[in-house]
């Protein structure tokens, strides 16, 4: 059951998913005419309840008043990803493409909040590793504010062939790590100063351990958020969600745009 106004709203702009009742909180407004005006486009039931109803549809998440009964999203294979997002960036017609691997990312809110803000910066492609990480549910969604309904997400059985097969192709596989300390003999790069010249995937760990020992040692270098103070014990890192949002920056921000 999706809920709140983006993601209803975009799930059903894009299409993704089949749909079978919307929900929204009686009374009229321009928002609930407007949701109305697009479920009755597509022929799907309406149903005006009480607050309550909503409150208890969405298990006490923020609905604004909009809830969506829908099949769930489930990410592709990352062998269905479009031949021009992966095969393509093996030329030099297409240096700056950028993917965003999650390995066991479990928080929705850490996933969704990764999404939104990969969607936002332009990242090329998503891929998680199938085990050990959040689904797609409507949390997720919630806290991407919708960005997961719009995303195209890929999934690998096994996310370190992924990276071997793209390291091999020519792609730069860079891991992520708190602290500037070599790590295992993999230079560590601060985020400022790492230049985006080839075909690149960033790699996000698991917001407890990191990176597992196998996909680290797949990275050729290790990007590093340097701290603005000396940091207490227990607080040296930031959340996987914030960091990701200032090393995508980092790179994004190099994209040479189009003439």
């Amino acid at each position: 059951m999706l809920f709140g106004i983006a993601p209803c709203s975009l799930a059903l702009a894009t299409s993704k998913r089949s749909f079978s009742r919307l929900f929204l909180k009686a009374g009229v407004t321009p928002t609930t005419e407007a949701f109305s005006r697009q479920a009755e486009d597509r022929k799907i039931p309406v149903q005006t309840v009480p607050r309550k109803v909503l409150d208890r549809l969405s298990h006490g998440g923020v609905h604004q008043g909009v809830c969506l009964e829908a099949t769930p999203l489930h990410p592709t294979g990352w062998t269905q990803a479009p031949a021009h997002r992966l095969e393509g960036a093996t030329t030099e017609e297409a240096p700056q493409l950028l993917w965003l691997a999650l390995e066991g990312i479990q928080d929705p809110m850490n996933l969704g909040a990764v999404l939104r803000s990969a969607h936002f910066l332009g990242v090329d492609g998503i891929v998680m590793s199938r085990k050990n990480s959040c689904p797609l549910t409507p949390v997720v969604s919630k806290a991407s504010s919708g960005a997961m309904e719009v995303l195209d997400v890929f999934s690998a059985d096994d996310l370190p062939g992924f990276l071997k097969v793209k390291s091999k192709e020519g792609w730069e596989v860079l891991g992520t790590v708190a602290h500037a300390k070599a790590q295992d003999g993999i230079p560590v790069v601060s985020c400022l100063d790492f230049r985006w010249m080839k075909p690149t995937i960033l790699v996000l760990g698991n917001e407890g351990h990191g990176l597992s020992p196998e996909t680290k040692s797949l990275c050729r270098r290790m990007l590093t958020i340097a701290p603005g103070r000396e940091l207490e014990p227990g607080i040296e890192s930031l959340n996987v969600s914030v960091a990701a949002g200032i090393l995508l920056h980092s790179i994004c921000a190099q994209k040479v745009k189009a003439p």
